[in-house]
């Protein structure tokens, strides 16, 4: 069984729609399906809808953007009530952000003599919930100044970066509550990746977060090398944390992150389930279930 639990659409910053994501990944072979946009549930029904159709497990989830000691930090939750209210208020908070940071990423580029208007972001945006970074990169490839969504943020984008703002994003102790409350689970994404600072997220930080409800870490990401897999695979077992492996796929918006290229073990994504549905039965919220053929 092939098990895949990070994925994106064009509902967020993915470049293949919900419905078309699922039918490859079905055609790849994936048995289970995470559907993980950035902040965002609008892809869900859709994905469910084809999931249903071509006998493909689907996991609904969001890919959360969080903060830990000023640091960007991104939490996966999975099957949470999206109506829950604290959810759905961070969630639009944490969009809004996204979007209105917009102005300011522009005039930015403008002062390092890049002209790009708005429409041409929102163009390229499709039906993404908020316009972010990775569609202003975008319009920076389709106007020729870079050559992948790689480089603009390595050039311009990125944290550091002569086009870089900052926005709103949800204290990461406090989501897992969140998260929590509204009947979900918790793994947190790709915790060493280099781009992120990862101080805080140590040996003793991890326990922390298992003290207060996380559920797992995402051992097995194209931003771990092996020997930073498998120190993490050792505090997981260490804290008896779940432990998964996704492609963190984005279609033609991320190069080498092919559906599959990392997965889940059968036996890791049960527990997760289990964990699942114990939250939702502890929170008292109707919570969404896996999609199965």
């Amino acid at each position: 069984m092939r098990i895949d639990l990070h994925t994106h659409s064009n509902r967020s910053d993915g470049t293949t729609s919900p419905s078309d994501l699922v039918r490859h990944a079905s055609e790849v072979g994936i048995d289970v399906l995470g559907l993980t946009d950035h902040d965002t549930t609008e892809g869900w029904d859709e994905a469910a809808d084809v999931a249903e159709r071509v006998g493909l497990s689907l996991v609904r989830g969001i890919e959360l953007s969080c903060k830990l000691a000023g640091y960007g930090v991104h939490l996966l939750a999975y099957l949470p009530d999206p109506t829950h209210p604290a959810l759905a208020e961070e969630l639009e908070r944490i969009l809004d952000g996204r979007s209105s940071r917009l102005p300011a990423i522009l005039d930015k580029l403008r002062d390092l003599g890049i002209d790009i208007e708005a429409e041409d972001v929102r163009r390229l945006a499709g039906e993404a919930a908020a316009m972010g970074r990775p569609h202003v990169a975008d319009a920076l490839v389709a106007k020729g100044i870079v050559a992948s969504r790689k480089e603009a943020f390595d050039r311009y984008l990125g944290t550091g970066g002569p086009a870089y703002v900052k926005r709103y994003a949800a204290d990461l102790h406090q989501m897992v509550g969140t998260v929590a409350a509204a009947g979900g689970v918790t793994v947190l994404a790709h915790p060493w990746a280099s781009r992120h600072n990862f101080d805080a997220l140590d040996a003793a930080g991890l326990a922390a977060l298992k003290e207060i409800g996380l559920s797992g870490i995402e051992v097995d990401h194209q931003d771990h090398d092996a020997s930073t897999r498998e120190r993490l695979r050792e505090i997981a077992r260490d804290q008896d944390l779940v432990i998964t492996g996704s492609s963190d796929y984005h279609g033609d918006g991320k190069v080498d992150h092919e559906l599959g290229c990392n997965t889940t073990a059968p036996a890791e994504y049960e527990r997760l389930i289990a964990l699942a549905e114990k939250a939702a039965i502890a929170s008292g919220r109707t919570t969404p279930e896996v999609v199965r053929p």
